[in-house]
């Protein structure tokens, strides 16, 4: 199967060309890889491209932030050669959906007193403009976790917040949260609708409330609705249904290798709904889709769960392209940070992603080209590690070997990319710091503190280009959001 990116201009319909050229019909060392003039020729096209490519410079009507929890760049590389090998080819040179952006920087991930990054001070980061203290969400340095006194005062505000509070319009607001977590909304006790009987997944709120009813009382008049599975999910009539909650498992939603496809959405689906509920609002949107169990599938040493997450992630990026236009949506990809994930070993081109290094280690044993530098896949008996070629290293929950024995893989700390396309993109060059990404985005849709923006919408004239003062703001913990 091919990926060709239709509504693609200049250097995507060059790619999705090449995809044709290559991955449709590749095998290992292809006879044309070993002519020079391929790969020339393959440049000078890429270059024409990137010559010609449009310079979106207007404002963004929608954003849409995808956040791939742990998807640094080594995760993104492994995935993509997955992704190529599952259609049956050699997989390096697949094309991600992310990978057709035309504009690429990368992100410094530290925090303030971190040199390797949790997810809640990245996540102040990326959605509010300024650094933060490991463990604390929405909230400046000043705040110390644990400390709750130093909450007060040191609040700062998300992009979201700011696009909610500037639609002074008539329209009806938009909103739409997806994803799991239906016990921690709950009274302590309350059965599950999916899981009646299981005393694992009752309510869990100590407080009482039960946070769904709260949510559709306020919404009141507002064509507000809850779901609870992919039967009810698909049948929400996005034309009639301006806010929609739908939480579809308890806890974490599933991992995509073990979903149920009967009673669970994909992320996919996920993002198809929401793009189309929000879409009514003439005035635009703001979408925050997050990949979280990527980040789940590297902390447990299991490669192959990490990595079909991504793939599965990639293809709501693709997704969201095909229901949205370039010419007026700013479309940014990026994580929160990356893990201590690796792949290598000397393995030859089309070796599966998932298999064995072509030489043995100095210890006489075979060895994965996937490797974690710590976590819970450090076996040793008797001081020798384990034989991977006597056990099943292909299956859904293989944990890899790792270096240094814990109980939960870490984060790794190196730079994290961003892949942006639409108005705007092309502020995201270089190497940034990781509170860039909210500037760039409040920037791009003119939200404050620039609400001088650097263009009207396109083809309504222009206006000049204004840096104003300090970001303020706060993060907004839904997984999707809305202007």
């Amino acid at each position: 199967m091919c990926l060709v990116y239709s509504r693609a201009p200049g250097v995507l319909l060059l790619l999705a060309h090449l995809l044709l050229r290559t991955s449709c019909s590749l095998e290992p060392t292809a006879e044309w890889e070993r002519e020079p003039a391929y790969w020339n020729d393959q440049a000078r096209r890429m270059l024409q491209a990137a010559l010609t490519l449009p310079l979106r410079a207007h404002r963004a009507k929608n954003i849409l932030l995808f956040l791939g929890d742990g998807m640094g760049v080594s995760t993104v590389s492994a995935a993509r050669i997955l992704r190529g090998q599952m259609e049956g080819q050699s997989g390096e040179e697949t094309l991600l959906a992310m990978d057709t952006f035309p504009y690429v920087a990368l992100s410094k991930t530290y925090s303030v007193d971190k040199q390797v990054a949790d997810s809640a001070s990245t996540a102040t980061a990326y959605h509010c403009g300024v650094k933060a203290n490991a463990k604390t969400v929405g909230l400046s340095a000043k705040a110390v976790a644990y400390e709750c006194n130093t909450t007060f005062g040191n609040e700062v505000f998300s992009v979201l917040h700011r696009a909610k509070a500037q639609d002074v319009s008539n329209a009806t607001a938009e909103g739409v949260i997806l994803g799991g977590g239906r016990m921690y909304m709950t009274p302590k006790g309350t059965p599950d609708p999916e899981y009646p009987s299981s005393s694992s997944r009752k309510g869990d709120r100590k407080d009482k409330k039960n946070l769904i009813d709260v949510w559709l009382s306020a919404r009141k008049g507002r064509n507000a609705q809850y779901v609870w599975n992919k039967e009810q999910l698909n049948a929400v009539n996005v034309k009639t249904t301006d806010c929609l909650m739908g939480l579809f498992e308890p806890k974490d939603m599933r991992f995509e290798v073990f979903r149920n496809r009967t009673r669970d959405p994909s992320i996919v689906d996920m993002t198809e709904k929401a793009i189309q509920i929000l879409s009514k609002n003439p005035k635009g949107f703001f979408l925050f889709v997050e990949g979280g169990r990527i980040d789940h599938g590297h902390h447990d040493g299991v490669a192959k769960l990490a990595l079909t997450e991504t793939i599965m992630f990639d293809q709501a990026i693709q997704r969201a392209s095909e229901l949205t236009s370039e010419s007026d949506t700013l479309s940014v990809v990026t994580a929160d940070h990356s893990h201590v994930f690796t792949f290598g070993g000397n393995t030859p081109r089309g070796n599966p992603i998932f298999g064995l290094a072509p030489k043995k280690a100095e210890d006489s044993l075979p060895y994965t080209s996937i490797l974690y530098a710590n976590g819970p896949g450090y076996i040793h008996v008797n001081g020798t590690r384990g034989n991977v070629s006597a056990v099943e290293h292909f299956s859904e929950e293989y944990m890899q070997q790792a270096a240094v024995p814990l109980e939960s893989e870490t984060h790794g700390g190196e730079d994290v990319a961003i892949y942006a396309k639409g108005p705007m993109a092309h502020l995201f060059h270089g190497v940034k710091e990781q509170n860039y990404v909210a500037h760039a985005m409040a920037y791009a849709a003119c939200l404050e503190p620039y609400t001088n923006c650097p263009l009207r919408l396109q083809g309504s004239g222009g206006c000049k280009i204004t840096l104003s003062g300090p970001l303020v703001s706060i993060t907004g913990v839904f997984w999707l959001v809305m202007r």
